[in-house]
């Protein structure tokens, strides 16, 4: 799992942390499901569908067309392989140690 900081005016974080408040959710929680709204198109809901017209009339919604698809089995398995090889992390830590 991946964290992120995000700087924003006080306005707009209190408005995020109430609507956040409104739904009954944490504020992480919240801008995760802002962030899946925003970029998987296959997701379903009102509130995803209201969040991405939002977006769209503010001309930030990818409207690229681009289709998303999962890699096929073989590909994560290349993938898998490929990341498999290289130099450990801990042999890396352990050579800067010396």
């Amino acid at each position: 799992m991946s964290q992120m900081t995000w700087r924003a005016e006080e306005e707009l974080m209190r408005r995020v942390k109430c609507s956040a408040e409104r739904r009954g959710v944490s504020l992480n929680e919240y801008v995760t499901r802002v962030m899946r709204a925003v970029t998987d198109p296959d997701l379903e809901g009102d509130e995803a569908r209201a969040v991405r017209a939002k977006l769209a009339q503010a001309g930030l919604l990818d409207s690229s067309g681009t289709q998303r698809s999962r890699p096929s089995r073989e590909a994560v398995e290349r993938a898998r392989r490929a990341a498999g090889g290289g130099t450990q992390l801990e042999d890396l830590v352990a050579e800067g140690r010396e």
